[in-house]
């Protein structure tokens, strides 16, 4: 053997030892990738029906805000009638009602006042020609 032979032979060796060291990471490595791709695969069969329940959800809520809408605007209606029919009948029995309360206030003012007259006419002396 010579000595290009035995310097080959010891780099073979090395290289084989120096592969053996890093198979051991190189397999942990490998291992980790697999890891990391069942975790991947989990997270995508757990986020699939996640979604699928979160559409579920928006669906009713939004559901839920349409009925919430439909009854504001059904208030907001009923509102706007009562205020219309309470304008309306201030318009219509108001105005009558107040002239009626006015007239009665006139005449029992004016009765007033002529029985006033008539009581202190009745307690006046009459004085005929002293």
């Amino acid at each position: 053997m010579g000595v290009g032979e035995i310097a080959g032979l010891i780099a073979a060796i090395a290289f084989a030892v120096l592969a053996g060291f890093l198979i051991y990471p190189l397999i942990r490595l490998g291992k980790l990738f697999d890891q990391l791709a069942d975790t991947v695969k989990e997270s995508g069969e757990h986020a699939i029906p996640a979604l699928d329940e979160g559409l579920t959800t928006v669906k009713q809520v939004n559901k839920s805000l349409e009925d919430v809408n439909r009854i504001s605007a059904a208030a907001s209606t009923t509102a706007n009638n009562v205020g219309a029919l309470t304008d309306l009948y201030g318009s219509f029995l108001g105005k009558p009602v107040i002239k009626v309360a006015a007239g009665f206030y006139a005449l029992k003012t004016t009765a007033r006042s002529f029985m006033n007259r008539k009581d202190s006419q009745a307690q006046e002396p009459v004085n005929k020609g002293v």
